[in-house]
């Protein structure tokens, strides 16, 4: 919880933000820099009377050699406005600009991963796929120790804590309640939450978005949960295994289909999707986030990073059908291997190549 001198200085914050901006907005940029993480900056544009859009909005740059993604003597890097959200910290009309990091000669600077999934999910638009990310996550004190839990050892074994309700069972949910509605506000597509099975540990839904925008928006709320988080004085870890011990680590599941594979008869498509993902497991793993193999143990529910598996209702498989799905004859299909900490616009541009081929320059 905050301190109660925190909490003081957020309620005499409120009088400042509350006061006019003499016909200006604050726009905050937001990209993503080498290590996954979030960095944002602030600028200060004209007000208008219609909603700003990505390509109205002004390029701007950052020092890249303080964030991992440029040498210094070479630091400038540009971000290209991509998407754009209404602000819940700020209010109306202030905005967050979700940017594409580019190099000084135009290229997509090597970790943004958005410029290649964008063109994946252009070329094969015909197939309307619709993602789904569960985004798993763990709420740690400044001491990197998650919040409820004892000071020296472990709670009690999982059982009480998923979607569990009551004092001894949920911590933070404050920081929870606060991000939810932080998501409704900006608009990001976030269809639920939950307790997870560790004491600390959350999860929250993201979608159904179609084609780039499920990485636009799951980037979205990653930002702004860090931001909640700060209010609060907590961290917000994606770590998949961020304490050691007997617990699930932390996925970033992805829930997939395609219009062929929601229509009768879809099966056969999903079927054969799930053959192509076999063929590419290891190319999959490679890019479903780091420390994966402290998670992918083949216990917990989880697969093993070794093999490629799949199963109706087999939330211990590398690959779930969902029973209802299977009942139906159509629907979508969880890719269960990702890892809490793995970039969005990497598992969904991976899914779309694995499925329908890669897109040449």
């Amino acid at each position: 919880m905050a301190d109660p001198s925190h909490i003081t200085y957020t309620e005499n914050l409120q009088k400042f933000l509350r006061l006019p901006q003499g016909g200006k907005i604050i726009a905050e940029y937001i990209w993503v820099d080498s290590e996954g993480g979030v960095r944002s900056k602030s600028r200060t544009l004209d007000a208008k009377e219609t909603d700003y859009t990505p390509a109205e909005l002004p390029m701007w740059n950052f020092d890249g050699s303080s964030t991992g993604q440029a040498p210094g003597e070479n630091s400038d890097i540009y971000l290209q406005p991509v998407a754009v959200f209404p602000d819940p910290f700020r209010g109306t009309p202030n905005l967050l600009v979700l940017a594409e990091c580019l190099n000084n000669d135009g290229t997509p600077n090597k970790y943004n991963h958005r410029h290649e999934c964008a063109k994946l999910m252009e070329a094969h638009a015909d197939h309307k796929p619709w993602f789904g990310l569960e985004q798993e996550y763990t709420l740690l004190d400044l001491n990197d120790r998650p919040y409820g839990w004892p000071k020296n050892g472990y709670p009690a074994p999982q059982g009480p804590y998923y979607c569990g309700v009551g004092a001894g069972k949920v911590v933070m949910r404050d920081i929870v309640e606060a991000h939810y509605k932080c998501c409704l506000y900006a608009g990001v597509k976030i269809s639920g939450t939950n307790a997870e099975v560790m004491p600390a540990q959350w999860e929250y839904q993201v979608g159904p978005c179609e084609g780039i925008e499920m990485g636009d928006h799951l980037w979205l709320s990653r930002f702004l949960l860090h931001r909640v988080a700060e209010e609060f004085g907590a961290k917000v870890s994606f770590d998949p295994k961020p304490i050691p011990g007997d617990w699930n680590g932390a996925g970033l599941h992805s829930n997939f289909s395609t219009k062929e594979m929601r229509e009768e008869g879809g099966m056969k498509h999903i079927e054969a999707a799930i053959k192509k993902l076999e063929s590419r497991h290891a190319e999959h793993i490679a890019v479903y986030g780091e420390g994966n193999e402290k998670r992918l143990t083949g216990r917990h529910e989880t697969g093993s990073i070794d093999t490629f598996s799949y199963g109706v209702a087999n939330r211990g498989a590398s690959i779930r059908i969902p029973r209802e799905c299977a009942a139906k004859g159509y629907g979508y299909f969880e890719d269960r291997r990702p890892a809490s900490n793995a970039d969005p616009y990497q598992i969904t541009g991976i899914i779309m190549e694995t499925c329908f081929g890669a897109v040449s320059e």
